[in-house]
């Protein structure tokens, strides 16, 4: 028995030996984060807007970090294979998504996804915000957002707008706006910004929600017309324009960007991670960057990343049950 004893005795303090060496050697790893390079993967094509944006956060976190930051783009199903494949990764804060309202608030209610945006992710910052734009064609009679509500009810079902794609946010902006303001704009899809904008300018639409990176070339060659912007109120990006809630009271519908980690990822490691992406939002050359593309530089705490995952999913839930708007 008293050999029984010693053995179970002997076992019991080399299992808690064994544990504190992990406590110690988890501690220790989260301590030198990061001590390799870290990945954030694109889920989109290199050279759009999402892209555009994470590369231009990449040197200053390399600055911050004292490690490589590493973009990679992974590209398919509307974003959601590139954020699988952040979700499917070793929770170590090595690799990163940097996601947007797509593939982490819109995708998974349209259609079902390999993972959960709310309890897959963790959330890191938000980096930018933009609004919407309503545009319409140069020739298009209506020049300011009452004309427009005013001649696109009279004409009833015969007026459209277009969209980057199905179930996008800009399709979703799109049947929000006409639910909110009575009206039945025909929704004609895109295969992306490029081919939308094209159709407008050549008078193929009535109207679209656009980003101002998408829409910046159209609008200064003239083709296109500004009449609104989707935000609250009026924006520093677009001061001149009018939000569509001042004639649609309660309008809204915001594009963000930002950085998510898979779920798991140690706090420290998260709140080091949290300090690089809020120190490369704040450098002045980002912040111009962002301005040039039309786009505002906004970090925010992770709270606030996850409640705006959380408003978002409630409010194009209800707009896509609306509409009947799904993917199969």
């Amino acid at each position: 028995m008293r050999m029984l004893y010693t053995r179970c005795a002997t076992l019991a303090a080399s299992l808690l030996a064994c544990l504190s060496a992990l406590a110690t050697s988890c501690a220790s790893a989260q301590d030198s984060f990061p001590s390799k390079p870290i990945r954030i993967v694109v889920p989109y094509a290199a050279g759009g807007s999402t892209d555009q944006l994470a590369r231009a956060i990449q040197q200053p976190m390399e600055k911050f970090l004292k490690q490589p930051v590493i973009v990679e783009n992974k590209v398919g199903a509307g974003g959601a294979i590139g954020t699988e494949s952040v979700v499917r990764s070793a929770p170590d804060g090595y690799t990163l998504v940097f996601g947007n309202s797509g593939p982490n608030a819109i995708l998974p209610l349209l259609r079902k996804t390999p993972y959960d945006p709310v309890k897959d992710l963790r959330p890191i910052s938000i980096v930018a915000v933009t609004p919407l734009i309503l545009a319409v064609t140069a020739n298009n009679p209506a020049k300011n957002l009452k004309d427009f509500l005013a001649l696109a009810k009279q004409s009833g079902s015969s007026w459209n707008f277009g969209s980057v794609g199905n179930g996008s946010l800009s399709h979703l902006t799109g049947e929000y706006f006409n639910s909110m303001a009575g009206l039945n704009l025909l929704h004609i899809p895109f295969n992306g910004g490029a081919p939308l904008m094209i159709a407008l300018a050549g008078g193929q639409l009535q109207a679209a929600f656009i980003t101002g990176l998408d829409g910046m070339a159209m609008a200064q060659a003239g083709k296109v017309r500004y009449l609104a912007v989707t935000s609250p109120s009026r924006t520093k990006i677009f001061p001149k324009l009018p939000a569509i809630a001042e004639q649609v009271p309660g309008f809204r519908s915001i594009a963000w960007f930002g950085v998510l980690a898979p779920k798991g990822v140690p706090d420290k490691i998260a709140e080091k991670l949290h300090e690089a992406v809020v120190y490369a939002v704040g450098r002045p050359e980002v912040e111009k960057m962002f301005a040039a593309r039309q786009v505002e530089a906004h970090s925010s705490s992770p709270q606030e990343l996850e409640q705006t995952i959380h408003d978002e999913m409630k409010q194009w839930g209800a707009v896509a049950k609306h509409s009947n708007i799904h993917l199969d």
